[in-house]
């Protein structure tokens, strides 16, 4: 392949900035605050299950204290009326008063037992409201810290985007002065090794470090100066200028 040698120097243009713009997409493809916004995302997503369970228990307890202040309630009714017969004087049989005395004191034993239970419930109602006020807290202090990631993320993204943006309207620049054979190699060339282009220098392949052998270094005098050379190692186009060693 034969290319003036100005269009192969634009090669090593081209690969400098080619380096840059790999240098921003790595940036934007590993900025800190991806890692951030992702476990608080994962985080704010266990915390919303947490306050759902935890709402529902508080639900579920709520209607267990309205169930059983209801049937204390109802027990309590029971033991008002049957204590209104009682000293009415309306029951004088003795066997109708010993069964009253008895059945209100039973009712009394199980109006205590059900206000222990309301109490109990209480109790549990008040330690899942307090956990469902905790996770709501830890909940809404998650989602700012992740609103502000967030909005650090969009700022770099868009720092990074406009300076990718103006490397890629450079790049266009460059391509517009590379002919059409050797930029395919080129971009060929970059798919496989990440660089497409090297220099030259000191008889030294600055795209692998390698040092060429005098043969090769023989070879690339010879070859004529529209002749596109390439590293015998790493198979880079080599882009020769005054400092190649020649």
């Amino acid at each position: 392949m034969k290319a003036a040698p100005e269009a192969q120097k634009r090669l090593l243009d081209l690969a400098e900035l080619d380096t840059s713009l790999d240098r921003v997409r790595h940036r934007r493809r590993t900025l800190p605050d991806l890692a951030e916004i992702d476990e608080l995302s994962k985080r704010l997503a266990r915390l919303a299950t947490q306050v759902i369970a935890a709402e529902t228990e508080a639900g579920d307890l709520a209607r267990d204290q309205a169930k059983a202040e209801s049937d204390v309630d109802a027990v309590r009714v029971r033991v008002d009326r049957d204590t209104k017969r009682l000293d009415s004087g309306q029951v004088s049989s003795p066997k109708d008063l010993a069964s009253l005395q008895s059945e209100i004191t039973s009712l009394r034993r199980r109006q205590s037992d059900l206000e222990e239970v309301v109490l109990e419930i209480m109790e549990r109602r008040e330690a899942a409201d307090a956990q469902v006020e905790s996770l709501r807290s830890e909940r809404d202090k998650v989602t700012g810290t992740l609103r502000a990631a967030e909005e650090r993320r969009d700022a770099a993204f868009a720092e990074i985007d406009k300076e990718a943006g103006e490397l890629t309207g450079g790049r266009t620049a460059i391509t517009a002065d590379i002919p059409a054979d050797l930029l395919a190699l080129y971009e060929k060339l970059r798919e496989q090794s990440g660089v497409g282009a090297a220099m030259l220098h000191g008889g030294r392949c600055l795209g692998c470090r390698t040092t060429l052998s005098i043969a090769d270094l023989n070879r690339i005098r010879a070859a004529a100066h529209d002749e596109v050379v390439r590293c015998e190692e790493c198979r880079r186009i080599l882009v020769r200028t005054a400092e190649s060693g020649l």
